[in-house]
């Protein structure tokens, strides 16, 4: 198995850099460097059942890879996630304003509107990625892809510190590393790989200060909250609240592990007001944390964008958002419908209905 698994990820390697030369060259030796650390993390940190967590990050890896540059060769960016366009364009753009490089021209007001918007911390992700191996697209998506891998292993740590259970571990390593969902979700240039990473990292990071205080777990744990409000800043608030709750209850209410939670709890307030996640927060809620902009949003992804549902509906009240739950609830599992069919073939090629089908 082990043999065949590094068969595997060097036939891998030498088809990336075959199909997609030269960006391959660089995109290959960055996922091997974040493949490595990997690697030795879970050597060094899961020594109990390293050889199952190896094998299984090598697995989500190898699927990650095989469709991240399928899309990247018969460019199915667009059809699989547009974002990915342009978190690489103005990654690009900004690592290009750092260097003084000239490049495409955006104006400083559109490139600073999208740095102060949401999700800006991929924006400085993909450009400090560029500032190192230049623009290329191809090991971008691989490095998320790779953090997308690194979900399965850090799945079955999370899994067994809460069931104490190895079966448990093992059975959502497998579902987080090969499920078709999964795979697409976190195998191209996309920003939900790592929150899923930092969410479940941030979980086990709370265990670990449940139990014992670490300066290293606390530091992981700030961390993940940081790169959480700066992809997602809304998935903060659960989070927080997640965290703020799990200290409060505790797993033991000992004198001893009272004084230890509150000391990480008063740790954790300044160490998030310091890195300024605290204001950015606030600054978040205000400006997105109203109906009217939730319907805003509706309305441009509906009329200008022909992407949402329910062109009639208005969810800028509290009742019209209630009613429009189920229809949203509805949508979300089962679209497209049969009668969506005609419309959908008129959107995409059949080799892309192929493929959205063999997915589902």
């Amino acid at each position: 198995m082990d043999k065949l698994l590094a068969i595997a990820c060097f036939l891998m390697g030498l088809v990336i850099i075959l199909t997609a030369f030269p960006e391959g060259i660089v995109a290959v030796l960055v996922t091997s460097i974040m493949a490595f650390v990997a690697i030795i993390v879970i050597r060094t940190q899961m020594p109990e059942d390293k050889e199952f967590l190896i094998r299984i990050f090598l697995i989500a890896l190898l699927a990650r890879l095989i469709f991240s540059l399928t899309i990247h060769i018969f460019d199915f960016h667009n059809f699989f996630g547009g974002d990915s366009l342009t978190y690489d364009a103005f990654g690009s753009d900004l690592m290009k304003k750092w260097f003084n490089i000239p490049g495409r021209e955006v104006s400083d007001q559109m490139l600073t509107s999208s740095l102060s918007g949401v999700g800006w911390g991929m924006f400085y992700l993909i450009a400090g990625l560029y500032s190192i191996i230049g623009k290329n697209m191809l090991a971008a998506n691989f490095f998320c892809a790779t953090f997308g891998a690194a979900i399965a292993p850090l799945i079955y740590v999370c899994a067994y510190k809460i069931f104490n259970n190895r079966r448990v571990g093992r059975v959502a390593a497998i579902l987080a590393a090969i499920a078709p969902a999964f795979v697409i979700w976190t195998g191209q240039l996309m920003k939900d790989g790592i929150i899923i990473f930092l969410l479940v990292l941030s979980i086990v990071m709370v265990t670990n200060l449940q139990k014992k205080f670490n300066y290293l777990s606390f530091v992981f744990l700030l961390i993940s909250l940081f790169g959480i409000i700066s992809l997602r800043f809304y998935v903060f608030y659960m989070v927080a609240a997640a965290v703020v709750g799990t200290f409060i209850v505790g797993f033991s209410n000992s004198p001893q592990a009272l004084f230890r939670r509150l000391v990480v709890l008063i740790l954790l307030g300044v160490g998030l007001t310091y890195l300024g996640v605290l204001r950015d927060a606030g600054t978040g809620f205000e400006k997105f944390g109203n109906l009217e902009t939730v319907q805003n949003t509706r309305d441009d992804l509906s009329n200008r964008a022909d992407s949402g549902f329910g062109k009639d509906l208005d969810v800028s009240t509290t009742s019209g958002a209630i009613q429009a739950i189920p229809i949203g609830f509805t949508y979300l599992m089962l679209a497209p419908f049969p009668w969506q069919i005609s419309n959908f073939r008129q959107m995409v090629t059949l080799p892309d209905m192929l493929i959205w089908w063999l997915c589902i």
